[in-house]
């Protein structure tokens, strides 16, 4: 009896608990923003019709992104569990809500977890981190071409790296080479890989939570990849129509290099959602501030994508979370 009322307790009112608790975290995080409230509507007074049009196309091209991600999740966890496009999309914004305080986003995977079936909630996380993965490689294959750019193109025109060690430059470059090239390695084979760690003393016991990365053939790879470039593209097809709207006025191919190197060492540096929009400034000022003065549209910039991304689906994973009941049995 004791048993069915933790459940119960559990089910009907740990979700309204995290709500509360993820939706005053979000809101203490804008509040401490200076003047975030006054500049955005006095921004947002001076848009034309043209603007909002715009506007309204990045919170649409939000919704396809975070769409994107829930059909990922839904090929990652086919051969574990079948969910619903729509289940698996709460199931995105819900992890979104989850890991708006962990270090890189990490609690991503136990709010995507809860939308599983008992006894598939730890089995679906090694899968989810396949979803990571190729999402990581697609950044730095990307981010390494936006390096190459502003190494080999963009610097000759406008001496950008006048002052800086061109050695220390190219050590980067060819780091994040070697990295991209290890990780697509690994990617197209993590079923061997798998395989291998399973036979490991310590882990063998532990096989059950990761055997289903063994399902994952190169025809799921792949489709998993692609997805993974669309959904980059619209990354960055949001950060330059925002630059549009905040009059940053850059070349659409010398921004959207710089935006690849922008996501780039966002992923490299390790941070939490929280404490990412001052990082995402403060890189986003480094970076535009070499083609463009206009310091304030840079921030506007930064901001908008940061808000539009994160806490808009934060705070509707929250709600979402009022839904799930994490114990049937």
């Amino acid at each position: 009896m004791l048993n069915k009322r933790f459940k119960i307790f559990i089910n009907y009112f740990l979700g309204p608990v995290l709500f509360i608790w993820l939706t005053i975290a979000i809101y203490h995080q804008i509040q401490y923003q200076k003047n975030f409230y006054a500049t955005w509507r006095n921004t947002f007074q001076t848009f034309s019709v043209k603007e909002w049009i715009k506007l309204y196309v990045v919170i649409l091209l939000m919704f396809i992104n975070w769409g994107i991600e829930a059909r990922k999740w839904q090929i990652q966890i086919s051969s574990i569990e079948h969910v619903s496009f729509f289940r698996s999309f709460r199931a995105v914004f819900s992890g979104l809500a989850f890991g708006f305080g962990t270090l890189n986003g990490v609690g991503e995977y136990a709010g995507r977890a809860l939308y599983m079936q008992e006894g598939n909630r730890l089995r679906s996380i090694a899968v989810t981190m396949v979803g990571s993965l190729s999402q990581l490689i697609v950044t730095f294959v990307m981010g390494l071409i936006g390096l190459f750019y502003l190494r080999y193109f963009f610097s000759q025109q406008q001496n950008i790296l006048h002052g800086l060690s061109v050695f220390w430059f190219d050590a980067l470059i060819c780091a994040v080479c070697i990295f991209a090239v290890a990780l697509i390695a690994l990617y197209f084979s993590l079923s061997w890989v798998t395989k291998v760690v399973e036979k490991i003393p310590f882990v063998s016991r532990f096989a059950f939570f990761i055997e289903k990365v063994e399902d994952l053939g190169g025809k799921e790879l792949t489709r998993i990849l692609y997805l993974s470039f669309i959904r980059y593209f619209v990354f960055v097809m949001q950060y330059l129509l925002l630059l549009q709207i905040f009059k940053v006025d850059v070349s659409f191919l010398q921004a959207g290099w710089l935006v690849c190197i922008l996501f780039l060492v966002l992923t490299i540096v390790p941070t939490i959602t929280l404490a990412e929009l001052g990082i995402r400034g403060e890189l986003s000022i480094q970076l535009f501030g070499l083609i463009s003065s206009n310091t304030i549209g840079i921030i506007f910039t930064a901001s908008g994508i940061w808000f539009i991304n994160r806490v808009i689906p934060a705070l509707a994973g929250s709600l979402f979370i009022l839904g799930v009941r994490l114990f049937k049995k």
